[in-house]
């Protein structure tokens, strides 16, 4: 009998949440948070520690349409990213420490190449190739990463 009403008290649980939107994380486990990126709403993964950053979108067969990966660092450099093990193409949009779009470049399916930003850079987001085009990115715009994104990354 406990059995099943522990199994009825779960089910009650998983329909609450599914009713009031709590929101779970991907299947990496990586914090996520929504962020307008251009004319679009974006969740993103969080990509803070240096194993995080490394591993980024590998071993994925795909990357919903709003959906990408957020990359924040300690500082701002010239980043360089490649696609190793990502079976999608991808873009790549750099930001400055004031959060304006520095570069953007593209990653393609697989690629050991290396992409730089060129310039420095203290955040990269990673989105679908075609998307930093179709939601009116381009060189200069400014882009607000939540507080709570921020302040993920000073822990």
């Amino acid at each position: 009998m406990l059995r099943v009403k522990g199994l009825v008290f779960f089910r009650v649980l998983l329909v609450l949440g599914v009713l009031f939107g709590c929101q779970h994380g991907p299947e990496s486990g990586l914090q996520e948070i929504h962020m307008p990126i251009g004319n679009q709403q974006f969740t993103l993964e969080l990509a803070l520690t240096p194993s995080e950053q490394e591993t980024g979108l590998m071993h994925r067969d795909h990357l919903d349409a709003d959906h990408g990966m957020l990359f924040i660092f300690s500082d701002e450099k010239e980043r360089t990213f490649w696609n190793h093990d990502v079976s999608f193409p991808l873009d790549l949009v750099f930001l400055d420490a004031g959060q304006r779009v520095v570069s953007i470049k593209r990653l393609e399916t697989y690629s050991e190449k290396d992409v730089s930003s060129d310039v420095p850079a203290e955040y990269a987001i990673e989105l679908n190739a075609g998307m930093a085009n179709q939601t009116g990115l381009k060189i200069g715009t400014q882009l607000a990463i939540p507080a709570d994104a921020l302040r993920a990354s000073a822990r």
